[in-house]
């Protein structure tokens, strides 16, 4: 049976070295949270009346070190909820009006220690 690199989950693997970063399927969950995180950094610091949420993860890259740390291509979306109403993001739709409508493409890197819930975002770069 023949495991391609992508489909191994992000957690430790025998054929993974501590260190050395391995691509991993943008849809596996821990890839997902790991957006999320970056994203609510995105949302935190930003100006934008709206907020952004995760509309694909284009590459995703997990590296073992004191835990799990992901580097991720992402691009999000202004959704229709406004930040003062401090929406779930899961329940906020991608904003239809085209003159609202807006794309970013960011770069996040997210470290997380899960036997510790420590969340750490590196780099939350967007444009």
């Amino acid at each position: 049976c023949v495991v391609s690199v992508t489909d191994v989950p992000p957690a430790p693997h025998p054929t993974i070295r501590p260190g050395s970063p391995v691509p991993v399927n943008p849809n596996n969950p821990g890839v997902r949270k790991a957006a999320r995180f970056g994203v609510y950094r995105y949302n935190n610091s930003s100006n934008d009346l709206f907020l952004f949420k995760e509309s694909q993860i284009n590459k995703a890259m997990v590296q073992i070190v004191r835990g799990l740390k992901y580097m991720l291509h992402v691009e999000i979306k202004r959704t229709v909820c406004q930040k003062r109403d401090h929406s779930s993001l899961d329940s906020c739709h991608f904003q239809r009006e085209k003159n609202l409508q807006l794309m970013l493409r960011c770069y996040f890197e997210v470290w997380i220690t899960p036997w510790t819930d420590e969340v750490h975002i590196l780099v939350a770069h967007c444009h």
